[in-house]
């Protein structure tokens, strides 16, 4: 049976290699089976990929949502960096407003956007991180280049399509 499909934001170049190196930096390398993300939605039915893949084409057309750091977020055994969009706020609104009936609990909840750089480690490392960086990353612009559908694999994903913005 097929996983469950995950949904992205997907962004450009700089800022990926930006993340995903802190990502890579600061997360248990045994851990670590995904490159940096914002995740939209968690895991939704297989079942409903036609569906979604149509709902993903049809944002493509518009333009790159306006998004930054807002925050670093201490997750207890890790740290995120909080990410600020209204426009990225809607994108996730008309999807799950689209997908209504077919998301689980955890995707149906409130929403906060957020790139997990660190997670799984002792409290004092996460607090540590959060010291040393400080807010010199707070109000950086972040650049959404469009939207991923990724299939979950146990661990790993896999990618099946990004959606770029055109607009």
């Amino acid at each position: 049976m097929a996983g469950p499909l995950i949904v992205t934001a997907e962004f450009a170049p700089e800022d990926f290699a930006w993340l995903d190196a802190l990502r890579r930096r600061h997360y248990p390398a045994e851990r670590n089976q995904v490159l940096a993300h914002l995740t939209l939605f968690h895991a939704i039915a297989p079942s409903a990929e036609d569906e979604l893949r149509q709902i993903l084409k049809s944002m493509a057309g518009r333009p790159p949502p306006r998004a930054c750091i807002r925050s670093i977020v201490n997750l207890g055994g890790g740290v995120a960096l909080r990410v600020a969009s209204e426009e990225l706020d809607a994108i996730r609104a008309e999807i799950a407003e689209r997908l209504r009936g077919l998301l689980t609990a955890q995707d149906s909840a409130g929403w906060s956007a957020h790139v997990t750089i660190q997670n799984k480690a002792p409290p004092r490392e996460a607090r540590a991180l959060i010291d040393a960086l400080g807010d010199q990353f707070l109000r950086r612009p972040i650049h959404i280049s469009g939207v991923g559908l990724h299939r979950y694999l146990g661990g790993p994903w896999e990618t099946l399509r990004k959606f770029s913005f055109r607009g």
